[in-house]
């Protein structure tokens, strides 16, 4: 069946080609070919991801890829995207995946909020000359101290600053790339998550003192001894990408390491189910954690990790009360590997509409500081993480961040496995593409910069630590947002 789907890109070549071949060998795709009879370079644009790869290594600078000219006749109801999904529909039958996170052009109330600046009251702060604390203590806090030498306390992750990378496992991603993470995070003194691909076993005792473990519905790779060479462990119910829906890795991405990894036969689906099939209720919740701290020796923080939806603020009260330490949230514009486009685009509710509402939930109930908040699904930068911080989280998850940080292109066909980049790919020959020091590198680099500048918002707010901004809304200002989502928001309108 031919298809009636036009190309999304362009392709152009200009004069300088000489037929080297290199676009040929970086496209995985396999967009560029060589005519032997014409002694000439083809390229076939409906196949173009938009990766980029070949016009980054193309020695001549050659080549040129922009989005295709080519539209359909203007329809306020009907645009591109939508008439251009039921033609892929009628040719396949099946449903569309896609990769990354939502591209919807929802509002990013990121971009809606304002910090407040010190002026002459309160005087700003040099972060070159003045100290100033970025460490970040994430679990329980006890009610009050106890002054003996004796005194049991609850574990708590200790961070140098307030930026974790969130779950990405091992198999939706390459070996380089989630070794690229471990190495990242213990150099930069934050924590990496296996996702729920669980942990190769040669990494376990390099970088357990780094890494929070994942227990999802699938139980990929979880044993007594998977849940101790870790920091922490996370129970996975839902995430901002495809809430309320499973995981699914396809058999040919399942190696024989994969396989090894997640304990299941090489070549195989690793389905992940909807829900965990044993949590039902909260008391299910409360016995899942309660066995995982008692399998752990009550030593490591237990995170519960949920999707943002609708009645968030009252899942985040019953996790809470069901005796998490860390209760993670991710917001509809997370990324994920693999989903059905029609739920990652209209399922879920924005990261920042939930934090807020999480936040004075706990704090009216009186139980904030029985649980830490690390809120995921839509951080771009280093504002974005002082403006969660400020509506009530802790701490902050990136995951599309790093991938981007490590080389990603948000072609979004990262459930085809072919990355260009080597990173979303089980492939020998593409994984090579990515170098796990350059990589970390990267990485490491990223949280440096970031942090750099939430000192300098910091010390521009009269603020020396961290800690002090947390839900404190009075720094934020809200400009083009409406009446309603500044209440949800809980915050003023600017200039008030």
């Amino acid at each position: 069946m031919r298809s009636l789907v036009l190309p999304d890109f362009t392709i152009s070549r200009s004069e300088e080609c000489d037929g080297c071949r290199a676009c040929e060998h970086q496209c995985p795709f396999g967009v560029h070919t060589y005519d032997a009879s014409n002694d000439k370079m083809l390229s076939d644009s409906r196949k173009c991801a938009g990766c980029q790869r070949c016009a980054v290594f193309c020695p001549k600078g050659a080549i040129e890829i922009r989005p295709a000219p080519s539209f359909y006749r203007p329809n306020a109801s009907w645009s591109r995207e939508r008439i251009e999904d039921i033609k892929r529909q009628a040719e396949t039958g099946g449903v569309l995946l896609t990769g990354c996170g939502s591209d919807k052009p929802f509002r990013i109330y990121w971009d809606h909020m304002l910090l407040n600046a010190s002026q002459v009251t309160n005087p700003s702060i040099d972060p070159l000359r003045e100290p100033m604390e970025l460490r970040t203590f994430l679990g329980s806090k006890p009610e009050r101290i106890l002054l003996r030498d004796d005194a049991d306390t609850d574990p708590v992750l200790t961070l140098e600053t307030p930026i974790l990378f969130s779950a990405m496992s091992y198999g939706a991603i390459s070996y380089n790339a989630f070794q690229a993470l471990a190495i990242a995070a213990s150099r930069s003194g934050t924590f990496f998550n296996t996702g729920e691909g669980g942990m190769p076993a040669e990494m376990r005792p390099l970088f357990k003192k780094h890494a929070i473990v994942q227990v999802a519905s699938g139980r990929f790779g979880i044993d007594a001894e998977y849940l101790n060479c870790a920091a922490a462990v996370e129970i996975k119910i839902g995430q901002g990408a495809k809430p309320g829906i499973g995981g699914h890795l396809p058999g040919e991405k399942v190696s024989k390491h994969v396989a090894a990894t997640r304990m299941i036969p090489e070549g195989t689906d690793a389905i992940s189910p909807a829900p965990h099939h044993d949590i039902y209720s909260i008391e299910d919740l409360e016995m899942l954690i309660s066995a995982i701290k008692e399998v752990t020796n009550y030593e490591k923080p237990v995170i519960v990790k949920v999707a943002a939806v609708h009645n968030i603020s009252a899942i985040a009260s019953g996790i809470v009360r069901a005796g998490a330490d860390i209760l993670a949230i991710d917001g509809m514009r997370g990324g994920t590997g693999a989903a059905p486009k029609v739920i990652r685009d209209n399922v879920g509710i924005p990261i920042e509409l939930a934090i807020s509402a999480v936040d004075r939930r706990l704090r009216d109930e009186g139980i904030r500081e029985r649980c830490s908040i690390i809120a995921g699904g839509g951080i771009r930068s280093s504002a974005d993480v002082v403006k969660a911080i400020a509506l009530g989280a802790d701490a902050v998850y990136i995951g599309t961040a790093a991938l981007i940080a490590m080389g990603c292109t948000l072609c979004q066909r990262c459930y085809t496995g072919r990355c260009s980049w080597g990173i979303c790919t089980q492939d020998p020959g593409l994984m090579r593409r990515l170098n796990v020091e350059e990589a970390s590198q990267r990485l490491v680099n990223l949280l440096s910069a970031w942090s750099h500048e939430i000192k300098e918002m910091l010390g521009g707010m009269g603020i020396n630590a961290i800690e002090s901004l947390r839900g404190n809304r009075d720094q934020l200002r809200g400009i083009g947002l409406h009446e309603w989502e500044l209440d949800l928001l809980g915050i003023r309108g600017a200039g008030e």
